[in-house]
């Protein structure tokens, strides 16, 4: 079964999930940037940015969900289509590449990155920022669960995000003669409401698995997931903490 993404529920933590775009883009460094493309723009809220940040630029945001493009086209200023960025390329080079929270769901997305520099115009830049935090209890117990009976008929083989560390993507685009800022955030996000840290990975990282159970099995799972998760991730009189680890990397092709 192919997930399908909701935006609204997506942008439930809009504040939260916006902030290492805000610092993604502070590390770009173009000045007047001609052409400027988001791969994975989303709903487009954060899209809007780039448009914001370089007005005579043509800013395009990209998203293979036509949920999210839908919800994107009523960002004023900006062209969002419809597309898959493993097969995507540009009719000319771009000025400025970004890419938000998406690489992590491109399997092998280590072989695409020569590609996506070979689509920077000389000088220009190539950003991505990725979740870097697949070991801690919110993957780690969806994991688990998910390969439980009577679940894992339905949710072997479903979409998963996985990346790497800074240490990695720095290498490989230094080798391709790239200038790169590479670094990692852990962000403590404080949530409130009932099952906050569902809520979150319910709009994200643990969508496919819950879609993937049909009805009547997804409710148990649901149910059973959202227990563990308070265990995890027990209220205090502040609210619940989510640790969070982001992995960012600013990239300057060769002149």
């Amino acid at each position: 079964m192919t997930h399908v993404w909701d935006p609204d529920r997506y942008l439930v933590y809009a504040d939260e999930r916006g902030r290492p775009f805000v610092e993604l883009l502070a590390r770009v460094g173009a000045a007047a940037p001609r052409r400027v493309v988001d791969l994975g723009c989303g709903p487009g809220n954060l899209t809007r940015l780039l448009a914001e940040r370089w007005p005579e630029a043509e800013v395009r945001g990209l998203d293979s969900s036509a949920a999210m493009v839908e919800q994107a086209r009523s960002v004023p200023g900006v062209r969002f289509d419809v597309a898959d960025l493993r097969s995507w390329r540009p009719d000319e080079p771009v000025d400025v590449l970004v890419s938000n929270a998406t690489l992590q769901w491109v399997p092998g997305h280590l072989d695409l990155l020569p590609r996506l520099v070979e689509h920077v115009a000389p000088g220009g830049w190539l950003a991505f920022q990725v979740p870097g935090n697949f070991e801690e209890p919110s993957h780690v117990i969806r994991r688990a669960l998910a390969a439980e009976e009577p679940f894992a008929a339905h949710t072997a083989g479903v979409a998963a995000p996985d990346a790497f560390g800074p240490e990695t993507y720095l290498a490989l685009l230094a080798g391709l003669g790239c200038t790169v800022d590479a670094w990692e955030t852990t962000y403590l996000h404080v949530l409130h409401g009932e099952d906050p840290v569902f809520t979150w990975v319910s709009g994200t990282g643990a969508r496919p698995t819950i879609q993937a159970l049909p009805d009547g099995l997804r409710e148990r799972f649901v149910a059973e997931f959202k227990a563990r998760l308070r265990a995890a991730y027990p209220p205090a009189r502040h609210g619940t903490v989510l640790p969070f680890r982001r992995v960012f990397v600013v990239a300057q092709v060769p002149a």
